[in-house]
């Protein structure tokens, strides 16, 4: 017998080959947070957005936190992960802060 907190998740063959996204653009409101994940091309100026995911503020906050302990644990397992300093200066695209 399932448990009453269990949730079967089901993941199509498409969703499942995933978007690749060198680039977030995070903005929100004060009801909601909205990721655009975006995937940028070198000597091409023009990107599109290739996802956007619209979270409630506890669930934006949820999300960071999941974020947070899997870093943490990759790290764990394969050493820092380094964010280059010296030319690391990612585009701004779209208003930011406000949804």
């Amino acid at each position: 017998m399932d448990k009453p907190n269990n949730i079967q998740i089901e993941l199509t063959d498409e969703t499942a080959q995933g978007i690749y996204s060198n680039l977030a653009v995070i903005a929100h409101s004060s009801s909601e947070f909205v990721i655009d994940f975006v995937r940028l091309m070198p000597g091409v100026p023009k990107a599109k957005v290739k996802s956007r995911i619209i979270l409630t503020p506890e669930h934006a906050k949820r999300l960071m936190l999941a974020l947070m302990d899997n870093v943490k644990k990759y790290e764990s397992q394969n050493g820092e992960i380094k964010i280059p300093d010296k030319g690391f200066n990612p585009p701004i695209v779209g208003p930011v802060g406000e949804a």
